[in-house]
């Protein structure tokens, strides 16, 4: 048994415990916590619900105006340019580069939504999971858990259209895409879990939703982007004639095992249908912001007991304290109130927000990650005590100082299974990552 010095305080879900540090057993939470530490605060590791990591090469680079009426449609066309741009090798640095980054900002657990199958053309690469598997390295080589969403992505809208020149390596069809899940699933590991992530209502008829379903496993993880933009919502009533969640809740079983990304427009009886169902919902807020998507309504949400965690997506943020921060602020400045995630009078938002995120962490990865508890993963993080920023704190504000202070890097030690795979805020690869991707980056972006 390894019991690592760290803490003196860990955060459980009574709040913090005083004088103890996770104790570690096969990469787990063992019983009883370890005594003493040298006085920092240690945390959960953070669940990355959602994220394209190839599109972290294209952050910053699809800001300036194209159209008066620039949306997620018209960002959408510089995504396809560069996504045409992918190979195995280049796939592999963006995403290491991204998962160390997401590691020295806290994430220590990505679910990864991955639709970037083929070449460009089309074609299958001689290994047909050769994509997939860049993304498998990049998880283990920085050391981040990893549960891998391959994407099932067979239309080009609700009226069934084919994919485009652009898409089609994103395609396949569902014997295909079976071929490549089980293929995956045979690889799992500790860290390592395979689900399956449908890519969107109008990407995915209604019979091969229904016919994947009985043809997967009932115990993996089910994601899917729903309700992210007006347009498809409009598109959906108009060919199916119900809302996205509206008739996602009637047409399949959706239940704890599924993650709804997104869910941005949606009625009350939508909102109420969720929380029902068990299912969690993956808000993406940077993203959301920096697309035009619109606000997730939070309060009502939480009002009907839904459940709900963050991802960074297309990683114009790569930070758990940014996606918490900014769906605070957004239901801030919808309301023109404050404090919205708290749940009573004297309750503090960034424990709330903690809180909220870590619950969803195990059922939305499939991974026993987001409490520090006996048995579950050790996945961890350090607070940097010596920073100003935490200058006379006291357990009470701990988070909340985290969370609303500004944008220094607060994040001290991480580890994910025992390992600590960052120390004083730097991964242990940094360097060697950080020159693949400059490399990788600059010939994605050559002309």
């Amino acid at each position: 048994m390894h019991i690592p010095s760290d803490a003196s305080l860990m955060w459980t879900r009574a709040g913090w415990r005083r004088d103890a540090a996770p104790a570690v057993e096969d990469g787990c939470v063992a019983a009883p916590p370890a005594a003493g530490g040298n006085g920092g605060w240690v945390l959960p590791g953070i669940p990355n619900l959602h994220s394209h990591a190839f599109q972290r090469a294209m952050a910053g680079l699809a800001e300036r105006q194209t159209h008066p009426q620039d949306s997620f449609w018209t960002w959408r066309e510089a995504m396809y340019r560069i996504a045409a741009r992918f190979d195995p090798d280049s796939l592999y640095a963006v995403a290491a580069q991204l998962y160390a980054e997401m590691l020295e900002a806290g994430f220590t657990t990505v679910c990864e939504f991955h639709y970037l199958h083929h070449a460009p053309d089309g074609s299958a690469y001689a290994d047909p999971a050769a994509m997939s598997q860049a993304l498998v390295a990049a998880a283990r080589d920085t050391g981040i858990r990893l549960t891998l969403l391959p994407v099932l992505y067979m239309t080009g809208g609700f009226d069934r259209r084919p994919l485009s020149a652009r898409q089609r390596r994103f395609g396949h069809d569902l014997d295909g895409f079976l071929r490549l899940f089980e293929t995956l699933r045979a690889q799992e590991h500790a860290t390592l879990r395979v689900g399956v992530a449908f890519h969107s209502l109008r990407a995915v008829p209604a019979e091969a939703l229904s016919a994947a379903l009985a043809a997967l496993p009932a115990d993996i993880p089910l994601h899917i982007h729903i309700a992210e933009q007006v347009g498809e919502v409009q598109d959906c009533l108009a060919v199916r004639n119900a809302r996205p969640v509206e008739w996602l809740l009637a047409n399949a079983p959706v239940d704890a095992g599924w993650t709804l990304v997104h869910a941005t427009h949606l009625t009350a009886d939508e909102v109420a249908g969720i929380a029902r169902s068990g299912a969690t919902v993956a808000l993406c807020p940077t993203t959301e912001a920096n697309l035009g998507d619109g606000l997730f309504p939070l309060r009502d949400y939480l009002a009907a007991g839904g459940r709900w965690g963050v991802g960074s997506d297309s990683h114009i943020s790569v930070s758990p304290v940014e996606e918490l921060r900014w769906l605070e602020y957004g239901q801030r400045l919808q309301a023109r109130r404050r404090n919205m995630a708290a749940g009573g009078e004297g309750d503090s938002v960034g424990e709330a927000l903690l809180r909220g995120t870590l619950a969803s962490g195990a059922q939305a990865t499939g991974q026993p990650v987001g409490e520090l508890a006996p048995g579950m993963a050790a996945d961890w993080i350090v607070l940097d005590t010596a920073s100003p920023v935490f200058a006379g704190a006291r357990e009470q504000d701990v988070v909340d100082r985290w969370l609303f202070s500004g944008n220094r890097p607060l994040v001290r030690d991480v580890y994910v299974a025992g390992e600590q795979v960052v120390s004083d805020g730097r991964h242990r690869d940094r360097e060697a990552i950080a020159a693949r991707y400059r490399a990788a980056v600059g010939r994605l972006l050559a002309d």
